[in-house]
């Protein structure tokens, strides 16, 4: 606008063109028509010159992918060789502590965790390619198994450490701080030291169940079940289920631990009930309860207070009930319920809580701290160590002895207890008494290089094989005792199959001596996974009748061998069909089980076979079934075969409890 107020207007001039000197190479355009070519040739070389850019971004992105590979590739090779050094390592600390000595044991285990350790930082040393797929996820369990490995190692170390000071009480190769004195002084010394050591427990918790957490972090689903994959992930979950096996252990078993000092007398003595199960005559709980003693621990030192026949304390006993169903039903002639009869439940725990009421009510009966139950293999395996035990003028050995064709000592025990004589025999059985006093004597008094520890690694053994079980009134400690599996309990918790086989040997003399038995188990599963199972129990007797005339004074060991038996099985589980059974078989319950009740006979020089057809309350699921067998106390062996649809998956002695993941 200009002063006058009028708007100027302005005309707009052609945009000047750049004059472009022409191409003589350049194709005549046509008028009214667009030289395409002419147009595309610019952005063709335009494009030329932006991918030589990106060729040069992308050849550094190249090197440095081939730059990271070749690192990864030398850091993998180091990753490797670390690994077998911790192996290496790893199997010296094994083999120290195979041969006891638990000081070598505790420095290779140093060793190896230095070696882990290292192994750790090579793997942190690749942790970026945890953000790699596929390969991360291999990276990211390494770095979690070996960090669980190194809080493994930690409390290995801890329980090395709070063991080495106890290596000549244990009878353990390595430092001896309680090497003066008598074995007694040695015990009490030890004793009266372990609270010191008892809190070190929850160092070793923390330690196990930080080794646990890192193993959850691993995925087993990285590792297809093919191949050689299938073979690491199977040991990838063996060792996450071992690692939270010790975990529990630990945790269920801590209570044990910490009241341990207290168990063996450390401030003041502690009363127990030693029963003596023969396994010859098994019962439910293991044996028949034909002995009882009661030891006194002060400080470690066992004491015999006093021994007796069992049926002296029932004699003590001024009224008795009715027998239970069964003892009528199978042993008519024993129509009011004895104590030594009690043990009628599978359940170790159920039956001496049966013991304890009738024992309340015994002239005889003295305050205890728990019972502890023995059988005859338990005797045999401590013989075994000590050689020859002198008791009551006579001579006890392991040996064979070929007038029974069972261990000397069995024998000798069953000719002072059973055998029938022409005079008044007080006390019969006094002599297992007799006989223990002197086990342990001979133990007490030699070095503890000779005996300690081969005895002590037995009581372990016979512990996990049910020839030893605990009821301790102290229910921390008994929890502890149900951790280690030392308790003869039927387990109600398991999440699966399960299966308990339990004989009672009602009045077939001592013909479990003989008795040869196997188990097959058949497991058939259909296409909708319904799961029908068939449990095959085979029966040898392969000796002769012994001489059971009273008249002659022979000694009755083998006979018909009549067998209550029950069957237990996950809780509705379904009876199909039943075969050898000479009664009608019967579906009841039980400590959370179902069970089937039946009875058969095994003559000697003869065989029986009894089977179970049911079907489970379950279906297969996820391929996999999980199944516990719990062995019956008192028992040496069952050997036991297992099939899935026919083939077959398994086959073992079933000498202790046995947990199975069976692929279905």
């Amino acid at each position: 606008m200009d002063d006058s107020g009028f708007k100027k207007i302005e005309f707009n001039r052609p945009a000047r063109v750049k004059k472009v000197a022409p191409n003589p190479t350049a194709v005549p355009q046509e008028e009214g028509k667009i030289n395409i070519g002419a147009q595309i040739k610019p952005m063709k070389k335009k494009f030329f010159k932006f991918n030589k850019k990106s060729f040069g971004i992308g050849g550094i992105i190249i090197a440095i992918i081939v730059l990271i590979g070749i690192y990864s590739f030398i850091k993998g090779i180091a990753i490797y060789k670390q690994a077998q050094v911790v192996y290496k390592q790893a199997k010296v600390a094994s083999a120290a502590a195979k041969t006891q000595n638990i000081v070598a044991a505790h420095d290779a285990l140093v060793q190896t965790k230095a070696e882990t350790i290292k192994l750790q930082g090579d793997i942190n040393g690749v942790g970026f390619l945890k953000f790699v797929p596929i390969l991360g996820g291999y990276v990211s369990d390494a770095s979690h198994m070996a960090g669980a490995g190194v809080h493994g190692i930690n409390a290995a170390i801890i329980t090395t450490e709070s063991l080495i000071p106890y290596a000549d009480v244990l009878g353990l190769k390595g430092e001896k701080s309680f090497a003066g004195g008598s074995a007694e002084e040695r015990i009490r010394t030890a004793v009266k030291t372990l609270d010191k050591v008892v809190p070190r427990i929850d160092d070793i918790e923390r330690e196990v169940q930080a080794a646990q957490d890192e193993m959850d972090k691993v995925n087993i689903n990285h590792y297809p079940n093919f191949l050689f994959f299938k073979k690491i992930r199977t040991q990838l979950a063996t060792a996450k289920t071992l690692v939270a096996d010790g975990a529990l252990a630990v945790d269920e078993g801590k209570p044990l631990i910490k009241v341990l000092p207290e168990l063996l007398g450390a401030n003041t003595s502690k009363k127990y009930l030693v029963l003596f199960q023969n396994d010859k005559e098994l019962r439910p709980t293991g044996g028949f309860l034909t002995f009882y003693s009661i030891f006194r621990i002060d400080q470690g030192v066992i004491h015999i207070d006093s021994s007796n026949d069992i049926y002296t304390l029932d004699n003590s006993i001024s009224y008795h009930p009715t027998a239970d169903p069964i003892i009528l039903k199978y042993l008519p002639k024993v129509p009011t319920q004895n104590i030594r009869d009690i043990n009628l439940s599978p359940d170790f725990p159920t039956s001496m809580k049966g013991f304890m009421t009738y024992y309340d009510k015994s002239s005889l009966k003295t305050d205890i701290d728990g019972i502890i139950a023995i059988d005859t293999q338990f005797v045999v395996h401590l013989i075994d160590i000590l050689g020859e035990v002198q008791a009551d003028g006579q001579t006890f050995t392991a040996k064979t002895d070929p007038g029974c064709d069972c261990p000397q000592v069995v024998y000798q025990l069953e000719q002072n207890t059973t055998k029938p004589v022409n005079y008044i025999k007080t006390n019969r059985k006094g002599i297992v008494g007799d006989l223990l006093y002197a086990t342990m004597e001979k133990a007490l008094s030699a070095s503890p290089k000779i005996y300690w520890g081969p005895l002590f690694n037995a009581a372990l053994g016979d512990a996990a094989e049910k020839h030893i079980l605990f009821a301790l009134n102290d229910q921390g400690a008994q929890s502890g005792i149900r951790a280690l599996n030392w308790a003869g309990a039927i387990n109600q918790d398991f999440k699966g199959d399960y299966l308990h086989v339990n004989d009672a040997n009602f009045a077939g003399a001592k013909s479990n001596m003989y008795i040869q038995d196997s188990m097959r188990i058949d497991y058939n599963i259909d296409s909708s996974g319904t799961i029908k199972k068939t449990v095959t129990l085979d029966y040898k007797n392969p000796h002769k009748y012994s001489d059971c005339n009273l008249e002659s004074g022979g000694l009755c060991l083998n006979a018909v061998l009549r067998t209550f038996q029950r069957v237990y099985v996950p809780q509705g589980s379904t009876l199909v069909s039943t075969q050898g059974s000479q009664v009608k078989v019967t579906t009841k319950q039980d400590l959370g089980k179902t069970y089937f009740e039946s009875f058969f006979t095994v003559d000697p020089l003869g065989k029986s076979e009894i089977t179970y057809t049911y079907t489970l309350p379950f279906k297969a699921a996820n391929h996999e079934l999980p199944v516990l067998i719990q062995k019956q106390p008192g028992v040496e062996k069952i050997t036991t075969e297992v099939y899935v649809n026919g083939a077959l998956i398994d086959s073992f002695d079933l000498r202790q409890d046995k947990i199975l993941n069976l692929k279905i």
